[in-house]
């Protein structure tokens, strides 16, 4: 029986690890931490006298696809909810929401009417979802992306505009009005501060919508998304992984293929057959102490800019627009800073220029108590959560609560219950380095720019092994920084494993 061994147990770790035991490999899975899960953690806190668990990293469950939810066995142990209201979306001058509907049609008449909008909507969700499908194609079967097989699927101008094009370009092609443009736009700086003039830049905005766990939509688990990373991991025990957790791996010989580490005290040798990087883009060249590695790697973009505040209220939140239709207390919430994508990208840029500790471009507000409270989990405090940009990455959170109460100030108008705020935890890019080693705070470990989307981002030397690492014959990375991206969905973890195993029976 051939052996794997799988540095890091975040959520493409797990994963990974889950495919290759049920191909009969041997598979033991390495962290450093004592425990596994990664960024996919809980947090805890007394408040009030009551303790109360909530996420540390990600909030929501969107990018993964339904059938590694499934085939993974985490379907038969994870209860989900994702809103089936509209988005909200408000920008400086608006004191009621622009509703985000899920029927194309009932979009294109809210578009119009709220916004001004003359362009094409109809015509750009049925593109998108062209994209999305074709997105899903590779995932599933674990195909290396390449604009090859994009015009082959997609056609040349889609291809064009979709794919090799930029965001501005993209929105300017469908939309009229500047609103509609942040609105659908706002993903490109989802990892770190990546222009929407730049090429390839246009691909973030289907990608962010390719996971099918929610057919394209984001949700919530059942007492917390860390039940993702702790389910999977008995699950994975359960099919003979094995788990060597505290550890410190102090050489790795790929001549003969060992790595020596040391856990709890105890000095340790692992053999290996086939080695996979599940970790942080720059771990692997460090480890394997390969200079022209760690080179190179030094000269990729990991900048972030992404924050989070958790805010807990005594009493469940109320929103204003919840009177119309009480279902909106789940709804996600969108409060833009800017009105023009001009004024939108300055601000993503300024941040990356360090013009400022904070430049607002948008929340992101996930009603997370109101969604647990759909799933029968009822807790003593109520939980939202403001994702939060741009933030430059020169301060950690308890430098700038000035800066956590004006991110805070932005969305409690729109409550009516503000003074049942009772505490909140604010998290910068520095932060997230610090405490995940996210590089420069980058929730997807890279920022999703043109020169590290689609078929770029890779560390492959061959197009066709596109998990491989580097020049390596046996060892393959597949964490946060490769195709497609991070979030909690596995993706990597699956076409990493799915690769491995077609490569061995060549």
């Amino acid at each position: 029986m051939k052996k794997i061994v799988i540095i890091g147990s975040g959520i493409n770790g797990l994963v990974a690890s889950n495919y290759l035991a049920k191909e009969d490999y041997d598979v033991t899975v390495i962290d450093k931490n004592s425990y596994t899960g990664g960024a996919c953690i809980k947090d805890s806190l007394v408040i009030e006298d009551k303790g109360i668990d909530f996420a540390y990293g990600p909030t929501v469950l969107g990018m993964m696809p339904d059938f590694i939810f499934s085939e993974t066995g985490l379907d038969k142990s994870i209860e989900t909810f994702y809103p089936k209201t509209p988005k909200l979306v408000y920008f400086p001058d608006s004191k009621k929401s622009t509703k985000i509907f899920q029927s194309h049609n009932e979009l294109e008449i809210e578009l119009e009417k709220e916004w001004g909008e003359k362009g094409d909507t109809l015509g750009f969700r049925n593109d998108e979802n062209k994209v999305i499908e074709f997105i899903q194609y590779l995932y599933k079967n674990a195909v290396s992306p390449s604009t090859d097989i994009a015009e082959n699927f997609l056609g040349k101008n889609l291809t064009d505009l979709w794919i090799r094009g930029s965001a501005k370009d993209l929105l300017d092609h469908y939309f009229t009005s500047e609103k509609t443009k942040l609105y659908m736009g706002m993903t490109v700086i989802e990892s770190g501060p990546a222009s929407i003039y730049q090429p390839g830049t246009a691909f973030t905005i289907p990608l962010m919508d390719s996971g099918s766990v929610f057919d394209g939509y984001w949700g919530y688990v059942k007492n917390g998304i860390w039940k993702i990373s702790e389910n999977l991991t008995e699950i994975n025990k359960s099919l003979g992984v094995n788990f060597c957790l505290s550890s410190k791996i102090e050489n790795i010989d790929t001549a003969t293929g060992k790595i020596s580490y040391t856990s709890n005290g105890s000095k340790n040798e692992l053999n290996y057959d086939h080695l996979l990087f599940a970790t942080d883009p720059k771990v692997p060249g460090k480890l394997l102490n390969n200079e022209t590695v760690k080179s190179k790697n030094e000269k990729r973009n990991y900048l972030g800019s992404s924050g989070k505040v958790t805010a807990f209220f005594k009493n469940p939140v109320k929103w204003v627009e919840s009177d119309s239709n009480p279902e909106y207390d789940t709804s996600f919430r969108f409060f833009f800073s800017t009105n023009t994508l001009e004024e939108f990208e300055n601000a993503s840029q300024n941040a990356a220029n360090k013009i400022d500790d904070y430049c607002p471009g948008y929340i992101q507000v996930y009603a997370e108590g109101g969604a647990q409270r759909k799933m029968n989990n009822n807790e003593h405090l109520d939980k939202i959560i403001l994702f939060t940009k741009n933030l430059s990455f020169d301060k950690s959170a308890e430098k700038l609560n000035d800066v956590k109460e004006k991110i805070i100030s932005r969305v409690v108008p729109h409550i009516k219950n503000p003074n049942d705020l009772v505490f909140s935890k604010f998290l910068t890019p520095k932060d997230l380095h610090e405490t995940f080693y996210f590089p420069e705070g980058n929730i997807d470990h890279m920022t999703l720019d043109g020169n590290q989307n689609f078929d770029k981002r890779t560390f492959s030397s061959n197009s066709n092994s596109f998990y491989k690492y580097y020049n390596y014959d046996n060892i393959y990375y597949c964490g946060a920084g490769s195709f497609p991206c991070g979030s909690v969905a596995g993706t990597p973890g699956y076409m990493c494993a799915k690769q491995l195993t077609r490569n061995e029976k060549q």
